[in-house]
């Protein structure tokens, strides 16, 4: 019943931190969803088309972390069921614990199972980075967002708040035998199997293509949820705008990415989009590429479930 409870818990509480503040911010809401339903109907199903793509290239990245070849229409499958799961646990926590059932299912090991997890999150975040840098150099927007970036007052908790994790993190490795022990062999697993999948050049173009394509993707479906829209602000703008706002907050564990919505409508808006044109961009891409999959991702989760996939 407890479990039960937290569960519940977690799933609503998306939705009444979302309605809570359309309940505070009621005209703009109000502007921003009568703008939706006027959009282009063909921009919409070009950004839906980006989003089913966006699928297919994590697909890429999980199979290019892991050594064991899985079959890759259940993989797809897994990875569709996944996005449901994240309504759930925050920090994807819910799309991992979904592949990694897969993953055993298949007869991967735990060990490298997990390992795969970590490699995958390392290739998505670090080829992130590097198209956001990317579009940073090649891009004058940059002088932007200068506006978003936190003053010295906030840095230094944060900073402290991080290194005493690191330190608490370390103490307990060190101190911790029982702890030690499986973190090593995991870390060992990890390392094994990334040299191995390096030593692949299918691994490699399916790990790090995939990893620079989902960026790329899901700014892109925000991109054509603008166009819809009529919001006048170049792609390049339109991703770099979904990678600083997805950098800045993507650490935030809030199930729904309720944190990294109220951080692009803020950088949309400092890319020169009115308030009502950028709520309603936001709020047709968790539409489009979230609230309408629920249901299938759902239902597909369900199956893979009952058919014994996960």
């Amino acid at each position: 019943m407890a479990g039960r409870s937290v569960r519940l818990t977690l799933c609503l509480a998306p939705l009444l931190l979302a309605g809570g503040w359309a309940m505070t911010n009621r005209p703009v809401v109000y502007e921003g969803v009568r703008r939706l339903v006027a959009a282009d109907p063909w921009w919409l199903l070009a950004g839906g088309g980006f989003t089913c793509l966006n699928w297919v290239a994590a697909s890429c990245v999980r199979q290019g972390a892991l050594p064991d070849r899985v079959p890759p229409g259940l993989l797809l499958a897994s990875q569709f069921a996944a996005g449901a799961a994240n309504h759930a646990l925050p920090a994807g926590f819910g799309a991992h614990a979904v592949t990694v059932r897969f993953l055993r299912a298949r007869g991967v090991p735990l060990d490298r199972a997990t390992a795969s997890i970590g490699l995958y999150s390392l290739a998505k975040s670090s080829a992130k980075t590097v198209v956001l840098v990317v579009l940073l150099a090649a891009s004058p927007a940059w002088r932007r967002l200068g506006e978003l970036v936190p003053d010295g007052r906030l840095l230094v908790p944060l900073a402290a708040i991080a290194g005493g994790a690191l330190a608490v993190a370390g103490v307990l490795l060190t101190v911790v035998r029982p702890l030690r022990r499986p973190v090593t062999g995991l870390l060992h697993s990890a390392l094994a199997d990334a040299r191995e999948v390096h030593t692949r050049p299918a691994r490699v173009a399916a790990l790090w293509g995939g990893a620079v394509a989902m960026p790329l993707l899901q700014g892109t479906a925000l991109a054509c949820i603008g166009v819809s829209l009529g919001l006048e602000l170049p792609w390049a703008h339109m991703v770099l705008a979904y990678l600083a706002a997805g950098t800045a907050v993507g650490a935030v564990p809030a199930p729904g990415g309720l944190a990294v919505d109220a951080a692009l409508v803020w950088t949309l808006v400092t890319f020169g989009s009115p308030l009502a044109l950028a709520t309603a961009t936001v709020i047709g891409y968790r539409v489009l590429t979230d609230w309408i999959p629920l249901l299938p991702g759902t239902l597909m989760l369900s199956a893979l479930i009952r058919a014994k996939v996960l």
